[in-house]
């Protein structure tokens, strides 16, 4: 990544360490989408060409996590000439409640932001300032209004028991994993809606999650310090539920793209 957001467009991406990816079929769908957006077009035969750059990867490492995570990732990069870059990387694990820090959202012009474009260092930053801080993830605020999370999408069951989330028109990551197990949540009855998320909205909380291709479903407990209801409720459960299934299920070789 360069700086400029036009580029590259880029996905993380769940790998098993042989030949499949997670969700394959959702993360080129983004791809494409977010590459338009960005004002470029991705090859027809990027299917094609991401598979055979995976084919010459190697396990970047031992895996470190439980069943309830993938056990590598890989950063899919794709520049405006149709090359594709994979960076794997082993996956991490993570403590159960996670602890946040709040941090401004990063601002771009116009419809970059809610992409995943080539200038993502902002977001590479956040996650190296929870660290330092001694949290384990950053969430990002315009003002008071949650945006995004510097590596997953924040959920949180209101007490009006609706899972509410950040609006992509807002500023938001669309979410392949809510993508992947938002019907599973509702069908185990959590209604999930997006909406703008607001200080006080997350401060009445009856509990909060994150969501994301490394992280799948964890359950947050405390942002800057302050407690954010009550951990491993039923939003958690129901959206924990429906991502086991998916990381059973939803593994996808070139060939069941092609199907």
């Amino acid at each position: 990544m360069d700086g400029d957001p036009r580029s590259e467009v880029f996905t993380t991406i769940a790998w098993d360490g042989g030949t499949r990816l997670l969700a394959a079929d959702l993360h080129i769908t983004r791809l494409f989408r977010h590459a338009e957006i960005l004002g470029f077009y991705l090859p027809d035969n990027l299917p094609e060409l991401i598979f055979e750059a995976l084919s010459k990867c190697e396990i970047p490492g031992e895996s470190v996590v439980g069943e309830n995570q993938a056990p590598f990732l890989i950063k899919l990069g794709v520049n405006p000439n149709g090359e594709v870059n994979l960076i794997p990387r082993v996956n991490g694990k993570w403590p159960n409640p996670m602890r946040a820090i709040s941090l401004p959202a990063p601002r771009w012009d116009g419809s970059v932001r809610g992409t995943k474009h080539g200038d993502w260092q902002p977001y590479f930053d956040a996650r190296e300032v929870a660290k330092e801080h001694g949290a384990d993830i950053s969430l990002l605020f315009d003002g008071d209004i949650l945006i995004d999370g510097d590596r997953c999408m924040p959920i949180l069951l209101d007490n009006d028991g609706i899972a509410y989330y950040p609006k992509p028109s807002e500023g938001a990551l669309d979410s392949v994993t809510l993508e992947q197990i938002r019907e599973g949540i509702e069908s185990d009855g959590v209604p999930i809606r997006e909406a703008r998320l607001t200080l006080p909205m997350l401060l009445r909380a009856s509990e909060m999650i994150v969501l994301g291709s490394g992280l799948g479903v964890q359950a947050l407990g405390e942002i800057d310090g302050r407690q954010i209801g009550q951990p491993n409720g039923r939003l958690y459960q129901a959206a924990y539920n429906a991502w086991m299934i998916r990381l059973q299920t939803a593994w996808m070789r070139l060939e069941d793209l092609e199907d």
